[in-house]
């Protein structure tokens, strides 16, 4: 049917307007740390114009260049704008398709499920960026993230019990890897990351997931030390990991579970 690709480019365009959201609010400040409703050059201060503003169709249209002052236009502007979208699309076409949904979601709940998914996202996106960014992982992120998670899972029929249980275990890993280390191991916000994490897949993909983001940092970060670019006791952006991983459990985390199992069986 025409309907489901339509609805799916529907969706891509969606997210192409929510990733400028996301640019608007975290990559136009210096620091990285605040919040701004400005669509300026980040050099020189000049207001955009509405076609500028554009979804990556702006940034190839100035050829990624200032127009007034030449500066260089950080490439993680369109990158943003087309990794939500196609996330946004691969969401809608999970749905029209019925691949890996939660077993929790029912009939006439896929509309609630797109939301919690796009909204989570752009939860995920902001921490990925923040993280990688400026070293850490914002409260005002994480913990709206948490209240959209908690009443969407409650409303689309996951247990409650599976759902504390979740953030329980998660946030439970860090806190106790902050209390033990004093806080130099990980900080809080690896905390409330993982309470989020915990809360949206449940205690058993939960720890998919964090197997997942242990693994590939530590597979990163060998890369990194080996090339030269990090030392011994570099930061390494853990919750870049975290939101990676999040992201793909929540496509293929049941898949993932049931070949990891399938290799002892």
């Amino acid at each position: 049917m025409m309907t489901e690709p339509l609805l799916i480019i529907g969706a891509a365009i969606l997210g192409l307007f929510a990733g400028a959201f996301v640019n608007a609010r975290i990559m136009r400040t210096k620091d990285s740390m605040a919040f701004t409703t400005n669509r300026a050059c980040a050099v020189c201060a000049t207001p955009l114009k509405h076609k500028e503003m554009l979804p990556v169709v702006g940034y190839l249209a100035v050829k990624g260049r200032c127009k007034r002052c030449t500066a260089v236009i950080p490439w993680q502007y369109p990158a943003t704008e087309a990794v939500i979208a196609v996330l946004f699309a691969l969401f809608a076409a999970r749905i029209l398709f019925h691949f890996e949904l939660p077993v929790f979601v029912g009939p006439g709940d896929e509309i609630l499920l797109f939301v919690r998914d796009a909204l989570t996202t752009l939860v995920l996106i902001m921490v990925f960026m923040f993280d990688y960014r400026a070293s850490v992982i914002p409260d005002r992120v994480t913990i709206p993230g948490m209240v959209i998670v908690i009443i969407c899972n409650i409303l689309l029929g996951m247990p409650v019990a599976d759902l504390l249980l979740g953030g329980l275990v998660l946030g439970g890993f860090f806190a106790a890897q902050f209390l033990i280390s004093r806080g130099r191991w990980v900080g809080g916000g690896d905390v409330r990351m993982g309470m989020l994490m915990g809360f949206l897949l449940g205690p058993i993909l939960g720890i998919v997931a964090l197997f997942i983001s242990y693994v590939s940092g530590s597979i990163i970060g060998v890369m990194l030390l080996t090339s030269g670019k990090r030392k011994i006791d570099s930061h390494v952006p853990f919750g870049t990991f975290l939101a990676l991983a999040t992201v793909i459990c929540m496509f293929f985390g049941d898949h993932l579970l049931n070949w990891y199992l399938g290799l002892f069986s």
